[in-house]
């Protein structure tokens, strides 16, 4: 190498975090765009009526057992584990460890899904119990529309293994793009297929369960392409897959405590009135619009270069890794939070509001909850980037530790919030977000600190500058956005709500534009540069620092 392109070289090392995260997001933010367009649809065609809030229960059990085996302790597990293999086997290995554990999940998660479809009054009456005692109808609905909507976890915890698989070679935009497929088979649905139904929302469980095929299917020739299709395996014996079982035992509550804590919310909100788990979902869905495209795409970057910088042995490394998604997470994750509690009304209204089946009542509603949500999304970011960390250096105990703490907080909080809440106010659903919100907190705050007391962060550069400029650019966004919303009369709800749907949206896009640039020309002038998003090198030799 000359000495002309060692720098080239190392710079191209330095932006690989970046690229990465970038197309991941870039993907992943298409999906979140298509999945409001979908929650728009679905405004329209079921609102928060009782067969609405059902479909979103039968949706929420499936997606929380998703988010366990697809996106959390399977991934957490099976990466780190993956990566070991390719760090230190042949492609053979690797691709016998793949075959095993596509057979084993497999034919747990068959079994699994078996269960369930069989005994879903059963798995009703547990996360609808109101309903089992006091609404047979909804009970009912709920059970019949489970067994539809169920089998979805087989097949996207099956995208899910191919995903972690891609990822781990560096092949993040198949992954990423994916969902996509999700929110265009559920739009077909809401649109096609639902005017042929007697319920509208059975259509829509048929989609999820259909979605989930297409995921699986669309996934298989890239895997094909790099040579790791595998023929499935069923071993409980194989080392490797013994190892990511044990891994994932514990990481199914490290890594989904604030998941569990939304599913327990849908059990408390079935206790509402009716529209209080719909209430839950449209906030839940555009507070997790930031969350999905940004942090998430952080962290399914930073978790393969993680186990690679540990089993490199280079922890100077991982803690620039580590620092640098802080600080992508931050950037995006304050301002995000400061402008949805303050815009939640406007934003919703525009989204959902067109006085049919969403009332005014229910713009009310989806406003409170969407506020607490976004009161923690600072916190749920974070998590999202913080866990890997122990994840990465296959340490599962330390985030099940933490995660027990914050869910039996979450537990308090829901009793201290949403008895006086819904007692004197009718809002006990927007005491369910607010005890999320600050359990997620909790568990932040308690990640943080383990990961400096066992050593395995240590924080570099100037983060006082970093939180002065952030403070400083934050606030001059919300004084921009208050000024131009009160021209514009988005604060001013019964006056927002007479504007036609055009309008709304232009003086949505025009005020959310006002505020980016303000915030972004302060970031700019207190300090910040592109070249700060940069990520930091791939370790390339070992570094003995750890």
């Amino acid at each position: 190498m000359t000495q002309d392109s060692a720098p080239q070289d190392h710079q191209a090392k330095d932006s690989g975090l970046l690229r990465s995260s970038g197309v991941v997001s870039f993907f992943t933010m298409m999906s979140r765009f298509m999945g409001l367009a979908r929650d728009v649809v679905f405004a329209r065609v079921i609102g928060a009526e009782a067969l609405a809030d059902v479909f979103f229960v039968a949706f929420k059990i499936p997606n929380f057992f998703r988010r366990l085996f697809a996106e959390g302790a399977f991934a957490q597990a099976f990466v780190p584990i993956l990566g070991e293999y390719r760090e230190k086997g042949s492609q053979a290995a690797v691709k016998a460890l793949v075959a095993r554990v596509m057979g084993t999940l497999g034919i747990s998660l068959l079994g699994l899904t078996a269960i369930i479809v069989l005994a879903s009054p059963v798995m009703a009456a547990i996360f609808a119990p109101k309903w089992f005692f006091d609404d047979p109808t909804k009970f009912a609905a709920t059970a019949d529309m489970l067994r539809i909507t169920f089998p979805y976890l087989l097949f996207i915890s099956m995208t899910g293994v191919a995903g972690g698989i891609l990822n781990s070679y560096d092949r993040f935009a198949v992954p990423a793009f994916t969902p996509l497929l999700l929110n265009v088979t559920l739009i077909a649905a809401a649109l096609i297929a639902a005017p042929l139904f007697d319920e509208p929302a059975y259509a829509l469980a048929w989609g999820v369960l259909i979605a989930g095929v297409v995921q699986f299917m669309f996934q298989l020739p890239f895997l094909h392409r790099i040579h790791m299709l595998p023929t499935p395996i069923i071993d409980w014996r194989d080392s490797g897959v013994r190892k990511i079982l044990a891994l994932m035992g514990p990481a199914i509550f490290g890594v989904s405590v604030s998941q569990i804590n939304l599913l327990l919310d849908t059990m408390l909100a079935t206790f509402l009135p009716t529209g209080s788990v719909s209430w839950l979902y449209y906030s839940d869905r555009l507070a997790e619009l930031p969350l999905g495209v940004f942090a998430v795409a952080i962290a399914t970057v930073i978790l393969p270069n993680l186990s690679r910088h540990h089993a490199a042995d280079s922890g100077r490394a991982y803690s620039e890794t580590l620092d640098w998604a802080l600080k992508m997470v931050l950037i995006i994750a304050v301002p995000a939070a400061a402008a949805l509690i303050l815009l939640a009304e406007p934003i919703l209204v525009t989204l959902f509001y067109y006085g049919d089946v969403m009332t005014a009542r229910d713009m009310t509603m989806v406003t409170l909850s969407l506020r607490a949500y976004a009161f923690g999304l600072v916190a749920f970011m974070l998590i999202k980037v913080l866990a890997p960390g122990f994840f990465a250096r296959q340490d599962m105990r330390t985030p099940v530790r933490i995660g027990v703490i914050a869910m039996v907080s979450n537990m308090v909080l829901n009793l201290l919030f949403v008895m006086p809440l819904h007692y004197y106010w009718q809002i006990g659903h927007v005491g369910l977000a607010a005890a999320t919100s600050v359990s997620a907190f909790l568990n932040a705050v308690l990640l943080f600190i383990y990961l400096r007391k066992k050593g395995i962060y240590s924080p570099a550069g100037n983060w006082l500058s970093f939180f002065v400029g952030l403070a400083l650019s934050v606030g001059l966004m919300i004084v921009v956005l208050v000024l131009v919303a009160n021209q514009i009369g988005a604060l001013d709800s019964a006056l927002w709500q007479q504007l036609a749907w055009w309008q709304r949206s232009g003086n949505i896009v025009a005020l959310c534009t006002a505020g980016f640039i303000a915030y972004a020309v302060c970031m700019f002038a207190t300090g910040f540069r592109l070249a700060d998003l940069r990520g930091p090198a791939k370790a390339t030799s070992v570094d003995h620092s750890n």
